[in-house]
C-alpha cells in the first residue's frame, strides 16, 4: 500500500478549521492508524493577488485509492468545503495537493506526481520534512537537499 503526502492550504474562513476539517475528512482515505499530519505554519500568498496569508501543512497516509480515485476524492473534500477556482493562486477555503504517490512517477493531463511546483515551495517542502526528514524522492534527490535556511524563515509556526 502507498504512502502518500499530501498539502493542505488555506487563506479563508478560518483556515486553521479548514485544516483541521480536511485532516478528518482525510483520515475516512487512509487506512486506520497511518494519517500524520505536520505542525501548521502561516506562509504568505504566491502570485500577485492581493489575499490573506497562508495556513499550510502536510498529511502522509497510507491508502488503498488509485492516483487518480485519490485525485478525485481531494478535490470532493475541497468542494465540500467551500473551494472555488475562480483565479489562478487565489484565495481558497482549501487546496488539496497530490504531492507523492509511494515512489510513483505520473504524469497524465489530470494529473502530476510528484507535484509540479513542490522542490521550490517551502511551504511544502519544510512540512513535508517535518513528517519525513529522510525522504528521498522518486527523482533520487534527497529532501533535505532541497531546503535552504531561507525556506525555513519564510514560515512561521503556529
Amino acid at each position: 500500500m502507498p504512502l502518500v503526502f499530501v498539502a493542505l492550504g488555506a487563506n479563508l474562513e478560518q483556515p486553521k478549521q479548514q485544516l483541521d476539517s480536511a485532516c478528518q475528512a482525510l483520515s475516512a482515505l487512509a487506512q486506520p492508524g497511518t494519517l500524520r499530519v505536520s505542525p501548521y505554519y502561516r506562509s504568505a500568498p504566491m502570485g500577485e493577488v492581493e489575499q490573506p496569508d497562508y495556513v499550510n501543512a502536510v498529511a502522509s497516509f497510507q491508502t488503498e485509492l488509485a492516483p487518480l480515485t485519490l485525485l478525485d476524492e481531494l478535490q470532493r473534500i475541497e468542494l465540500e468545503q467551500g473551494r472555488q477556482r475562480l483565479v489562478r493562486w487565489g484565495p481558497r477555503t482549501l487546496d488539496l495537493d497530490l504531492l507523492l504517490y509511494g515512489d510513483e512517477i505520473i504524469n497524465t493531463p489530470r494529473l502530476t506526481v510528484p507535484h509540479y511546483g513542490m522542490k521550490q515551495r517551502a511551504f511544502v517542502l519544510v512540512p513535508l520534512a517535518d513528517l519525513a526528514p529522510d525522504l528521498q524522492l522518486p527523482c533520487q534527490t534527497r529532501l533535505a537537499a532541497l531546503i535552504t535556511q531561507s525556506m525555513r524563515n519564510e514560515l512561521i509556526p503556529l
